[in-house]
């Protein structure tokens, strides 16, 4: 049962309850040998009356107030609700006059009598704004989602082409070299491009799959290139396992941004990688150093992973992530926490 399904059955149900409660009250606080009167009223009346009462609220808040106030037909609904006022009181002095005569000689009853008429009107009114702000904040949160699932497709959407040009750019490297490590580089991406295509299709996926994710694809700069960059790569144990929950291709974005500018255009350059999770709390940290000439390495896709990635957590983890993004004496710093429960 979805949302509206269940709150208009609510609606229903209050809506029984709350005039059933109104009908009957005459029999339900008086007694028979004062007539079930309530006040001045007889039980009888005031039950009839209730049904003219249900007539004025559903009138106006359903039909009135929708097909002229709410499309500014204001010449309309004026004279409508007076009708529907004074057509009430008719009806009342009508049924009053047939079968309790006594009560139109009491003339301090009359306010109990036609009163009630104006209350309900002003209640339906209120009841009306009520329910199309609460319809209107609905739609609205429905708007949102939609618009944060569509825009949540597109950023995972480039992930894959982004990800592939930076792979295909090592093993392009490998290629050059006539590397033997090619055929094993090519395993390791097609392990990858089965988590990209199949693993990531659900909103989320097990930490021990982006892990295992991560230590592909830092392998494979590991075979790019060997010993000329320094790799700093620690998991804390007990992280892989199915117990946590993750967003896919998360963390990868932070590694390639340190690849792709912590390597090029530096002597003996270092890139340190580290995660571990403590009580549900992910922590994950990249270092590497940056060139004094930071312009040197950008090209037209820098700076699409991490925007990406500062998207997602903003939509996914809002109030539940710590990203920190630093550079200091020619070292560029990330250090993310996630909370992952």
């Amino acid at each position: 049962m979805n949302t509206s399904v269940k709150f208009r059955h609510i609606s229903i149900i209050l809506h029984t309850l709350i005039w059933g409660a109104v009908l009957l009250l005459p029999y339900l606080v008086s007694t028979s040998e004062q007539d079930f009167k309530i006040g001045p009223i007889p039980g009888l009346f005031f039950t009839v009356a209730g049904v003219i009462h249900m007539a004025i609220f559903y009138l106006n808040a359903y039909y009135l107030i929708p097909k002229l106030l709410n499309r500014r037909l204001w010449w309309l609904y004026l004279p409508a609700s007076v009708v529907l006022i004074v057509v009430s009181f008719q009806l009342k002095y009508l049924i009053l006059a047939q079968w309790f005569p006594d009560v139109l000689r009491d003339m301090t009853a009359y306010k109990f009598v036609f009163g009630p008429s104006v209350a309900i009107y002003f209640i339906s009114i209120i009841y009306r704004k009520v329910v199309d702000k609460i319809r209107y904040d609905r739609e609205q949160q429905k708007i949102r989602a939609a618009q944060l699932s569509s825009e949540l497709k597109f950023l995972r959407s480039q992930i894959s082409p982004h990800f592939l040009f930076n792979v295909l750019t090592n093993l392009v490297s490998l290629a050059r070299k006539k590397s033997d490590q090619m055929e094993p580089s090519l395993l390791m991406l097609s392990e990858l491009m089965r988590y990209m295509l199949y693993d990531t299709k659900g909103q989320k996926v097990a930490l021990s799959k982006e892990i295992s994710y991560l230590n592909n694809y830092i392998a494979l700069q590991k075979l790019r290139f060997g010993n000329e960059v320094e790799i700093l790569y620690h998991i804390d144990a007990g992280t892989n396992d199915e117990e946590h929950m993750i967003e896919p291709m998360l963390l990868v974005p932070f590694v390639e941004n340190a690849f792709k500018h912590g390597v090029v255009h530096l002597e003996n350059p270092k890139i340190s990688i580290s995660l571990s999770v403590k009580e549900d709390i992910l922590i994950f940290e990249v270092l590497n150093q940056v060139d004094d000439q930071p312009e040197a390495s950008k090209d037209e896709s820098s700076g699409i992973g991490l925007a990406n990635v500062r998207s997602r957590l903003e939509m996914l983890y809002k109030n539940r992530h710590n990203l920190k993004i630093k550079t200091d004496h020619q070292q560029f710093h990330i250090h993310l926490t996630l909370m992952l429960k």
